[in-house]
C-alpha cells in the first residue's frame, strides 16, 4: 500500500519553516452548487487523471505499468458512468 501512495499520491512539498508571515493552504475548491454540473466536474477531473496515469504508462517500468493501466481502465469506467463524453 505504501508504495501505490508513493508512486501515485500528490508530490510531496518540501516543509517551510514556520513564520508569522505564512499564509494558511487555500480552501479547497466549491463544487458546482447543481447536481448536473457538480458530476460533470467531477467526470472532467477523472477524465484528466486518467490521461495522466495513461501517459505516464511509457516511461513506467512493467509492475508500475500494470498498476497505471488498471488504473487508468477503472478511471475510463468512471468517467463514462458520470456522464463524460
Amino acid at each position: 500500500m505504501a508504495r501505490h501512495v508513493q508512486a501515485l499520491g500528490p508530490p510531496r512539498a518540501t516543509p517551510q519553516a514556520a513564520s508569522p508571515h505564512a499564509t494558511a493552504p487555500s480552501a479547497s475548491p466549491t463544487p458546482p452548487g447543481d447536481e448536473k454540473a457538480a458530476l460533470g466536474a467531477l467526470a472532467e477531473a477523472e477524465r484528466r487523471t486518467t490521461e495522466a496515469h495513461t501517459a505516464a504508462l511509457a516511461a513506467a517500468p512493467g509492475e508500475l505499468a500494470r498498476l497505471l493501466a488498471s488504473i487508468a481502465a477503472a478511471g475510463a469506467a468512471h468517467t463514462y458512468l458520470l456522464g463524460a463524453d
